[in-house]
């Protein structure tokens, strides 16, 4: 069995990356400005207020992450699980940049630093390590972004994988493809 290099690793993470947030913006995208901020109880998040948070976490963990801690000091974790104030552009425009400081530093990756030691609170980190907790963080919270959309959303939903009863329709038209792993691909251009 051949080893994984650093290479493969990484497309990997820059794929599975991609697929998260294609599935966050098909949930924001079924969502009235009011469902992005509705609670399905007192004591939860809103999916507005997770994307905030994500947001805040990403910018953070992934601007300058080479030189200083993932925890910089001037983000207010707290705050990031208070409502949003903004409206949806200046909520998305927020997660954005947190989002773009995650691809950068994908893309910043290579051979030669994916050993290197960062930190986190202090901590270190290798920095395959660190993007691999935060790629496990972000998985968490996407979970929570899709649970708390279809609690809150009134109407008809957009299925984000497999919807159910459709597995054998899905692997008789995408079996052998890129397509079969999701229902956001061109099927058209996989095969």
């Amino acid at each position: 069995m051949k080893m994984c290099d650093s290479t493969t690793w990484l497309d990997a993470m820059r794929e599975t990356v991609a697929s998260y947030r294609r599935m966050i913006d098909a949930t924001i995208a079924q969502l009235t400005d009011a469902e992005l901020h509705s609670r399905p109880t007192e004591d939860s998040n809103s999916v507005a207020i997770i994307l905030r948070h994500l947001g805040g976490n990403l910018q953070s963990r992934w601007t300058d992450f080479l030189t200083t801690d993932g925890e910089k000091p001037d983000r207010n974790r707290d705050a990031e699980f208070l409502d949003w104030d903004g409206d949806r552009q200046s909520l998305m425009e927020h997660f954005d940049r947190g989002w773009s400081a995650l691809v950068n530093a994908i893309e910043s990756i290579d051979a030669e630093n994916v050993g290197q030691t960062i930190l986190i609170r202090g901590e270190s980190h290798t920095i395959a390590l660190a993007l691999t907790r935060s790629v496990t963080h972000l998985t968490y919270h996407v979970g929570q972004i899709v649970m708390i959309a279809r609690m809150v959303h009134d109407g008809e939903w957009r299925w984000l994988t497999i919807a159910p009863g459709l597995s054998g329709d899905h692997n008789n038209r995408t079996w052998g493809t890129k397509a079969s792993r999701s229902v956001f691909t061109d099927e058209e251009n996989t095969k």
